[in-house]
């Protein structure tokens, strides 16, 4: 009997395919025990990014941006902006708003940031008794620990004002008093712009600058004045990084020179009752 051409070619081919996978089948099992299969290409594993070097304010131009009365409403916006542009800063916290919002003071504090003790509820401390000043400063460090794990460094009285009972306190909680040297007035003009103005007008090299994270507009124009401060040949670090703060003692004043510096009272409206420069409970 004749069998067609295909019929004889695609039995051939199927015996072959039979033979082939006996011979690897049989090969597989007379494999001494133990000998490695073969495994897939190994997969790149993608390398950790190395942590950025600390900054060394003795050898480059630096500049602290500090910001009080926080954490204001907007504060998780100013540390998305403050990461992108790998900027640190100094946060002055109240503790009620400590208290209100917890998980920014928190994130603040795992991103590196530098907290400062900014009263509790924010009176003129030269205006109530040292028993007092201990009292809003003692609550502040204990809601500032329980959240973030971490005290405050450092101390900035409301609007900036001390006395020697606010030194006193400072030396009994072993911590240096941080004012400014530039301001944002911020707080008075709430107008972008202004307070981009303001800032770059007073910027100059180890300065510390004083602004607001409750204030919407310094929040909103934060990348724009990161940009420029960086074309301008700054590193924006937080006062802990700054020459001058390295070796401060419990209640040494620092800037040097700023407790006595009458201009920078134009930077916090002390003498303006009807201007809030605390921030709102809403934060707006």
């Amino acid at each position: 009997m004749k069998f067609p051409i295909r019929t004889v070619l695609a039995g051939g081919c199927a015996l072959s395919l039979l033979t082939a996978a006996s011979a690897a089948w049989g090969a597989e099992r007379s494999a001494p025990a133990g000998a490695a299969k073969p495994s897939a290409t190994p997969t790149a594993t993608a390398k950790p990014k190395p942590k950025p070097k600390p900054v060394d304010c003795a050898k480059v131009k630096c500049i602290a941006l500090t910001f009080d009365d926080g954490p204001g409403k907007y504060a998780d916006k100013l540390l998305d902006t403050l990461k992108k542009h790998g900027a640190k800063a100094t946060f002055f916290l109240e503790g009620q708003y400590v208290k209100s919002r917890p998980a920014f003071a928190k994130r603040m504090v795992a991103e590196g940031h530098d907290i400062g003790n900014h009263s509790y509820t924010h009176p003129k401390f030269t205006e109530i008794p040292l028993e007092n000043i201990r009292e809003e400063l003692k609550k502040t460090q204990d809601i500032v620990k329980k959240v973030t794990g971490k005290y405050p460094t450092m101390i900035r009285p409301p609007y900036g004002l001390l006395d020697d009972d606010t030194k006193t306190a400072a030396t009994e909680m072993k911590m240096p008093i941080v004012l400014w040297n530039g301001g944002s007035r911020d707080w008075a003009t709430k107008n972008e712009k202004a307070i981009y103005d303001e800032v770059l007008k007073n910027a100059k090299r180890d300065g510390v600058i004083l602004m607001h994270d409750w204030v919407t507009q310094t929040v909103l124009v934060m990348p724009k004045l990161l940009t420029e401060l960086k074309k301008r040949g700054y590193h924006v670090v937080a006062v802990s990084s700054l020459p001058g703060a390295k070796s401060l003692k419990p209640a040494d004043v620092y800037p040097a020179g700023a407790a006595e510096d009458k201009d920078l009272s134009s930077d916090s409206p002390t003498g303006d009752a009807d201007t809030p420069v605390e921030a709102p409970a809403d934060g707006t």
